[in-house]
Protein backbone atom coordinates (compact mmCIF):
# COMPACT_ATOMS: atom_id res chain seq x y z
CA UNK A 1 0.00 0.00 0.00
CA UNK A 2 0.80 3.51 -0.86
CA UNK A 3 0.13 4.86 2.76
CA UNK A 4 3.21 2.58 4.26
CA UNK A 5 5.56 4.79 2.18
CA UNK A 6 4.37 7.43 4.16
CA UNK A 7 5.39 6.62 7.26
CA UNK A 8 8.35 8.43 7.30
CA UNK A 9 6.63 11.04 6.60
CA UNK A 10 4.25 10.73 9.42
CA UNK A 11 7.42 10.81 11.85
CA UNK A 12 8.62 13.60 10.61
CA UNK A 13 5.72 15.32 11.08
CA UNK A 14 4.54 13.92 14.30
CA UNK A 15 8.14 14.82 15.42
CA UNK A 16 7.56 18.64 14.29
CA UNK A 17 3.99 18.88 16.10
CA UNK A 18 5.77 17.77 19.43
CA UNK A 19 8.38 20.04 19.87
CA UNK A 20 5.34 22.94 18.41
CA UNK A 21 3.23 21.69 21.22
CA UNK A 22 6.15 21.98 23.87
CA UNK A 23 7.09 25.26 22.22
CA UNK A 24 3.64 26.47 22.94
CA UNK A 25 3.01 24.54 26.22
CA UNK A 26 0.03 22.88 24.66
CA UNK A 27 -1.36 19.50 26.42
CA UNK A 28 -2.05 17.95 23.13
CA UNK A 29 0.43 15.09 23.38
CA UNK A 30 0.28 12.41 26.54
CA UNK A 31 2.88 9.95 26.68
CA UNK A 32 0.87 6.57 27.23
CA UNK A 33 -1.76 7.73 25.15
CA UNK A 34 0.82 8.28 21.97
CA UNK A 35 2.13 5.05 22.67
CA UNK A 36 -1.25 3.74 22.45
CA UNK A 37 -2.00 5.32 19.39
CA UNK A 38 1.16 3.88 17.78
CA UNK A 39 0.63 0.77 18.89
CA UNK A 40 -2.83 0.94 16.99
CA UNK A 41 -1.15 2.03 14.13
CA UNK A 42 1.83 -0.88 14.14
CA UNK A 43 -1.13 -3.50 14.35
CA UNK A 44 -3.32 -1.95 11.89
CA UNK A 45 -0.65 -2.60 9.75
CA UNK A 46 0.13 -5.80 10.43
CA UNK A 47 -3.76 -6.20 9.81
CA UNK A 48 -3.86 -4.43 6.43
CA UNK A 49 -0.89 -6.65 5.23
CA UNK A 50 -2.85 -9.93 5.85
CA UNK A 51 -5.81 -8.51 4.55
CA UNK A 52 -4.72 -6.26 1.26
CA UNK A 53 -5.04 -10.00 -0.85
CA UNK A 54 -8.24 -10.49 0.43
CA UNK A 55 -9.49 -6.96 -0.30
CA UNK A 56 -7.48 -7.37 -4.08
CA UNK A 57 -9.28 -10.48 -4.18
CA UNK A 58 -13.19 -9.46 -3.86
CA UNK A 59 -11.91 -5.90 -6.04
CA UNK A 60 -11.05 -8.08 -8.46
CA UNK A 61 -13.87 -10.67 -8.54
CA UNK A 62 -16.56 -7.43 -8.75
CA UNK A 63 -14.27 -6.52 -12.01
CA UNK A 64 -15.04 -9.69 -14.00
CA UNK A 65 -18.13 -8.52 -14.19
CA UNK A 66 -17.81 -4.35 -15.10
CA UNK A 67 -19.98 -2.78 -16.43
CA UNK A 68 -17.71 -0.79 -18.70
CA UNK A 69 -14.21 -0.23 -19.88
CA UNK A 70 -12.43 2.19 -18.41
CA UNK A 71 -9.29 3.68 -19.92
CA UNK A 72 -6.59 4.90 -18.07
CA UNK A 73 -6.39 8.97 -18.77
CA UNK A 74 -6.87 12.06 -16.78
CA UNK A 75 -10.27 12.25 -16.49
CA UNK A 76 -10.95 9.38 -15.29
CA UNK A 77 -8.57 9.58 -12.20
CA UNK A 78 -10.72 12.60 -11.59
CA UNK A 79 -13.89 10.63 -11.63
CA UNK A 80 -12.37 7.74 -9.66
CA UNK A 81 -11.16 10.11 -7.05
CA UNK A 82 -14.70 11.49 -6.29
CA UNK A 83 -16.06 7.71 -6.95
CA UNK A 84 -13.81 6.64 -4.13
CA UNK A 85 -14.46 9.71 -1.62
CA UNK A 86 -18.17 9.05 -2.23
CA UNK A 87 -17.84 5.76 -1.26
CA UNK A 88 -15.18 6.59 1.90
CA UNK A 89 -18.00 8.88 3.11
CA UNK A 90 -20.69 6.41 3.07
CA UNK A 91 -18.38 3.91 4.45
CA UNK A 92 -17.57 6.55 7.21
CA UNK A 93 -21.24 7.36 7.65
CA UNK A 94 -22.46 3.68 8.73
CA UNK A 95 -18.92 3.50 10.63
CA UNK A 96 -21.22 6.12 13.13
CA UNK A 97 -24.73 4.71 12.75
CA UNK A 98 -24.19 0.73 12.53
CA UNK A 99 -23.38 -0.23 15.96
CA UNK A 100 -21.08 -3.60 14.05
CA UNK A 101 -19.66 -1.42 12.22
CA UNK A 102 -18.97 0.82 14.98
CA UNK A 103 -17.65 -1.69 17.18
CA UNK A 104 -14.27 -1.71 14.51
CA UNK A 105 -13.83 1.68 14.03
CA UNK A 106 -14.66 3.18 17.70
CA UNK A 107 -10.67 2.97 18.59
CA UNK A 108 -10.02 5.69 15.88
CA UNK A 109 -12.11 8.24 18.44
CA UNK A 110 -10.81 6.89 21.94
CA UNK A 111 -8.72 9.17 22.26
CA UNK A 112 -9.03 12.48 24.60
CA UNK A 113 -5.84 13.95 22.78
CA UNK A 114 -6.03 15.05 19.19
CA UNK A 115 -3.15 15.30 17.97
CA UNK A 116 -0.97 13.40 14.71
CA UNK A 117 -0.54 10.20 17.06
CA UNK A 118 -3.96 10.05 17.18
CA UNK A 119 -4.34 9.66 13.21
CA UNK A 120 -2.46 5.92 13.73
CA UNK A 121 -5.33 4.63 15.85
CA UNK A 122 -6.76 2.63 12.67
CA UNK A 123 -9.28 0.44 13.05
CA UNK A 124 -7.95 -3.26 13.04
CA UNK A 125 -11.48 -5.15 12.55
CA UNK A 126 -13.16 -2.91 10.14
CA UNK A 127 -12.32 -5.46 7.20
CA UNK A 128 -15.30 -7.13 6.22
CA UNK A 129 -18.06 -4.08 6.47
CA UNK A 130 -15.63 -1.95 4.13
CA UNK A 131 -15.28 -4.38 1.54
CA UNK A 132 -19.47 -3.70 1.37
CA UNK A 133 -18.66 0.21 0.02
CA UNK A 134 -15.91 -0.09 -2.68
CA UNK A 135 -16.83 -3.20 -4.87
CA UNK A 136 -19.41 -1.04 -6.83
CA UNK A 137 -16.43 0.67 -7.84
CA UNK A 138 -14.61 -2.04 -9.63
CA UNK A 139 -18.08 -3.31 -10.94
CA UNK A 140 -18.21 -0.36 -12.96
CA UNK A 141 -14.56 -0.96 -14.61
CA UNK A 142 -12.28 0.78 -12.22
CA UNK A 143 -9.26 -1.54 -12.46
CA UNK A 144 -8.78 -3.08 -8.67
CA UNK A 145 -5.13 -1.18 -8.46
CA UNK A 146 -6.71 2.27 -9.19
CA UNK A 147 -9.17 1.81 -6.12
CA UNK A 148 -6.63 0.37 -3.72
CA UNK A 149 -4.14 3.51 -4.92
CA UNK A 150 -6.58 6.11 -4.87
CA UNK A 151 -7.76 4.48 -1.08
CA UNK A 152 -4.15 4.77 0.07
CA UNK A 153 -4.21 8.54 -1.00
CA UNK A 154 -7.38 9.32 0.72
CA UNK A 155 -5.66 7.79 3.92
CA UNK A 156 -2.58 9.34 3.65
CA UNK A 157 -4.81 12.82 3.55
CA UNK A 158 -6.59 11.91 6.36
CA UNK A 159 -3.15 11.85 8.59
CA UNK A 160 -2.70 15.71 8.36
CA UNK A 161 -6.45 17.10 9.25
CA UNK A 162 -6.00 15.19 12.92
CA UNK A 163 -4.11 18.71 14.42
CA UNK A 164 -4.99 21.29 16.79
CA UNK A 165 -2.69 23.53 15.52
CA UNK A 166 -3.76 24.78 12.11
CA UNK A 167 -7.04 27.25 12.22
CA UNK A 168 -9.57 27.54 9.95
CA UNK A 169 -7.81 28.00 6.04
CA UNK A 170 -10.37 30.04 4.32
CA UNK A 171 -12.22 29.17 0.96
CA UNK A 172 -10.62 25.45 1.20
CA UNK A 173 -13.01 25.17 4.10
CA UNK A 174 -16.22 24.87 2.03
CA UNK A 175 -14.54 22.29 -0.22
CA UNK A 176 -11.95 20.19 1.39
CA UNK A 177 -11.79 18.22 4.73
CA UNK A 178 -9.88 20.47 6.64
CA UNK A 179 -8.55 19.88 10.42
CA UNK A 180 -11.23 22.65 11.39
CA UNK A 181 -14.38 19.99 10.28
CA UNK A 182 -12.38 16.97 11.35
CA UNK A 183 -11.99 18.73 15.03
CA UNK A 184 -15.64 18.72 15.27
CA UNK A 185 -15.91 14.61 14.23
CA UNK A 186 -13.97 13.96 16.63
CA UNK A 187 -15.45 15.84 19.33
CA UNK A 188 -17.29 13.93 21.92
CA UNK A 189 -19.82 17.06 22.68
CA UNK A 190 -23.74 16.75 22.14
CA UNK A 191 -23.96 18.93 19.62
CA UNK A 192 -20.95 17.68 16.79
CA UNK A 193 -21.39 14.05 17.59
CA UNK A 194 -22.35 12.25 13.96
CA UNK A 195 -21.03 15.20 11.83
CA UNK A 196 -18.27 15.41 9.14
CA UNK A 197 -17.62 12.16 7.31
CA UNK A 198 -15.75 13.50 4.74
CA UNK A 199 -12.13 11.98 3.69
CA UNK A 200 -10.82 14.61 1.20
CA UNK A 201 -13.71 16.54 0.56
CA UNK A 202 -16.57 18.16 2.55
CA UNK A 203 -19.08 18.14 0.10
CA UNK A 204 -20.71 15.49 0.74
CA UNK A 205 -21.19 16.52 4.24
CA UNK A 206 -22.91 19.51 2.73
CA UNK A 207 -24.94 17.63 -0.02
CA UNK A 208 -26.52 15.43 2.68
CA UNK A 209 -26.75 17.04 6.05
CA UNK A 210 -24.25 15.98 8.07
CA UNK A 211 -22.48 18.99 7.92
CA UNK A 212 -21.51 20.88 11.32
CA UNK A 213 -18.94 24.09 11.45
CA UNK A 214 -16.52 24.16 14.49
CA UNK A 215 -17.72 27.23 17.19
CA UNK A 216 -16.72 26.18 20.55
CA UNK A 217 -13.70 24.07 21.38
CA UNK A 218 -14.32 20.55 21.21
CA UNK A 219 -14.05 17.91 23.73
CA UNK A 220 -12.19 14.90 22.35
CA UNK A 221 -12.88 11.19 22.86
CA UNK A 222 -16.17 9.19 23.47
CA UNK A 223 -19.40 9.45 25.47
CA UNK A 224 -18.38 7.31 27.78
CA UNK A 225 -14.45 7.06 27.39
CA UNK A 226 -12.91 3.69 28.20
CA UNK A 227 -10.02 4.68 30.66
CA UNK A 228 -7.07 2.40 28.95
CA UNK A 229 -4.46 2.65 27.07
CA UNK A 230 -3.94 -0.90 26.04
CA UNK A 231 -3.98 -1.44 22.16
CA UNK A 232 -5.43 -4.94 22.63
CA UNK A 233 -8.52 -3.48 24.93
CA UNK A 234 -8.78 -0.06 22.56
CA UNK A 235 -9.21 -2.46 19.65
CA UNK A 236 -11.59 -5.02 20.83
CA UNK A 237 -14.28 -3.47 24.33
CA UNK A 238 -16.79 -2.47 22.10
CA UNK A 239 -16.58 -6.20 20.29
CA UNK A 240 -17.19 -7.56 24.14
CA UNK A 241 -19.82 -4.91 24.58
CA UNK A 242 -21.75 -6.13 21.61
CA UNK A 243 -21.97 -9.18 22.52
CA UNK A 244 -23.06 -8.70 25.95
CA UNK A 245 -25.85 -7.13 24.97
CA UNK A 246 -26.70 -8.89 22.53
CA UNK A 247 -27.03 -12.17 24.59
CA UNK A 248 -28.62 -10.67 27.44
CA UNK A 249 -31.09 -13.57 28.70
CA UNK A 250 -34.81 -13.25 27.85
CA UNK A 251 -34.44 -10.82 24.61
CA UNK A 252 -36.35 -11.43 21.52
CA UNK A 253 -34.91 -12.07 18.20
CA UNK A 254 -35.53 -7.98 17.35
CA UNK A 255 -33.72 -6.59 19.84
CA UNK A 256 -30.57 -9.22 19.83
CA UNK A 257 -30.41 -7.71 15.92
CA UNK A 258 -31.12 -4.24 16.71
CA UNK A 259 -28.31 -4.14 19.44
CA UNK A 260 -25.95 -5.82 16.67
CA UNK A 261 -26.63 -3.50 14.14
CA UNK A 262 -28.62 -0.92 15.42
CA UNK A 263 -27.33 2.63 15.87
CA UNK A 264 -24.88 2.52 19.26
CA UNK A 265 -26.02 3.46 22.45
CA UNK A 266 -29.52 2.15 21.28
CA UNK A 267 -30.88 -0.55 24.68
CA UNK A 268 -33.79 -2.15 24.93
CA UNK A 269 -34.52 -0.60 28.57
CA UNK A 270 -33.53 3.15 27.90
CA UNK A 271 -30.07 1.93 30.16
CA UNK A 272 -27.95 3.84 27.03
CA UNK A 273 -29.14 6.26 24.37
CA UNK A 274 -28.68 6.91 20.59
CA UNK A 275 -27.23 9.94 19.65
CA UNK A 276 -30.84 10.92 18.07
CA UNK A 277 -32.45 9.93 21.53
CA UNK A 278 -29.63 11.72 23.46
CA UNK A 279 -30.43 15.25 21.11
CA UNK A 280 -34.15 14.42 21.71
CA UNK A 281 -34.01 14.40 25.72
CA UNK A 282 -31.59 17.81 25.69
CA UNK A 283 -34.29 19.44 23.62
CA UNK A 284 -36.86 18.19 25.81
CA UNK A 285 -35.07 19.66 29.21
CA UNK A 286 -34.54 22.87 27.09
CA UNK A 287 -38.23 23.23 26.78
CA UNK A 288 -39.19 22.25 30.55
CA UNK A 289 -36.21 25.11 31.17
CA UNK A 290 -38.14 27.97 29.39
Amino acid sequence: MLAYYAIPLYVILMSLEVGWSAWKKSASYETRDTLASLGMGVGSIVVGTLLTGATYGVLTLAYQFRLFDIELTWWTWILLFLGEDFCYYWFHRFDHTSRWMWAGHVNHHSSQKYNLATALRQPWTSFVPALMFWWPLALLGFPPEMILLQQSVSLIYQFWIHTEHIGKLGPLEWVLNTPSHHRVHHASDLDYLDANYGGILIIWDRLFGSFVQEQEAPTYGLIHNIETYNPLKIAFHEWRALLRDASQPGLRVGDRVRYIFGPPGWSHDGRSMTVAQLRAEQARRKDQDT
